[in-house]
């Protein structure tokens, strides 16, 4: 007769077996189920605790660097499943719901579309009166946005650009002029637009708003570009003594300008709309330019010639013409009396 083994002995012999094929299974179903490589770490981290770990979770965390807690997480949610060791979604399970309902939404549609130019506080009226329940101006703003219940969407998305790039510009307001009586602190741009003889001109105009000392040049086009070039030959007049640059809201001192402003190291002001006052200085010294050389029969087709005589011009305005604001000064003069002078010669103001 065939002897029986111990129990004990046959508990301690066969179960290290069949522990071990368990921990195999697992493995060959990670692979099968094509899980992540993280997920498969992680399956390593219980096997580890469950054979050479002792199920010993302090042990299992030194020797593979993690946290207890991290350990544990996964620990709970394995299953003897390796997918529930992958990464979950951590989104919160309990989201805020939308505000507004759909029955709302639905009547606010309806009056929008019933008056197109009323404001949020005229639908806000008109939705009381009509349904006998208040409604937020918010849940209006939110449906009319969402909808785009505007009377004309085109018209709408350009005046949200137009607000969105003035956020970016800085008013003149913002300047602080304490320090103004320095040659170079603020210089005013603008842009003369001449139409004659069929033909369409521009003169970029600048000037100091302290020592008065201007520059001007006639261009074919109204484009950035030639505001750019504009700008980069007044920074070399002033000999790059420019601290601050001020103009409109002009299409022509937006994009290269401002890129070549950038390059420059200026600071670009912004006059406010419909206030002439903020570029009174610039929008003066166009008034003289015009009376006192443009209107004298010096517009000339040709660009060169025109602005050869613009020069000229510029060094008796600068060199030559008394001022009433500067004490019957010149503004050369002027600068020289107050000690701030620019290498500024006629060698330096031709085209």
């Amino acid at each position: 007769m065939k002897k029986r083994l111990p129990i004990a002995y046959s508990f301690f012999k066969k179960k290290p077996i069949i522990l071990m094929n368990r921990y195999e299974r697992w493995r060959e179903v990670a692979r099968t189920q094509k899980i992540s490589r993280e997920a498969l770490k992680r399956l390593e981290w219980i096997i580890f605790y469950e054979t050479k770990g002792n199920f010993d979770a302090s042990f299992t965390c030194r020797h593979f660097g993690i946290a207890r807690k991290t350990f544990y997480k996964y620990l709970n949610r394995f299953n003897q499943d390796p997918r529930n060791l992958e990464d979950q979604s951590k989104a919160p399970k309990n989201v805020r719901q939308r505000a507004i309902t759909l029955t709302e939404e639905d009547r606010v549609i309806v009056l929008r579309k019933a008056n197109m130019f009323y404001g949020k506080e005229k639908i806000r009226a008109e939705y009381n009166e009509i349904y006998g329940e208040d409604i937020s101006d918010w849940k209006i703003w939110y449906t009319v946005k969402k909808h785009n219940l505007f009377p004309d969407p085109k018209k709408q998305e350009k005046h949200r650009l137009k607000i969105k790039r003035s956020i970016n510009r800085k008013k003149i307001t913002e300047l602080e002029k304490k320090t103004k009586n320095q040659l170079g602190y603020l210089l005013q741009i603008d842009t003369i637009v001449i139409h004659a003889y069929g033909l369409k001109r521009y003169i970029l105009t600048a000037i100091d708003t302290f020592g008065k000392i201007a520059f001007a040049r006639t261009y074919r086009n109204q484009s950035s570009y030639s505001a750019a070039d504009f700008l980069k030959r007044l920074v070399f007049l002033y000999d790059n003594q420019i601290v601050n640059i001020q103009t409109d809201n002009g299409a022509e001192f937006q994009k290269e300008f401002r890129i070549a402003a950038g390059q420059l190291k200026l600071d670009h002001y912004f006059s406010r709309a419909r206030t002439p006052k903020d570029n009174c200085y610039v929008e003066r010294f166009n008034g003289t330019l015009q009376k006192e050389w443009l209107n004298e029969g010096n517009f000339h087709p040709d660009i060169s010639v025109m602005n050869r005589s613009l020069t000229d011009w510029l060094i008796r305005y600068n060199f030559k013409r008394r001022h009433d604001s500067l004490g019957n000064l010149s503004p050369i003069d002027y600068c020289i009396k107050n000690k701030q002078l620019l290498p500024m010669y006629s060698t330096r103001t031709k085209p």
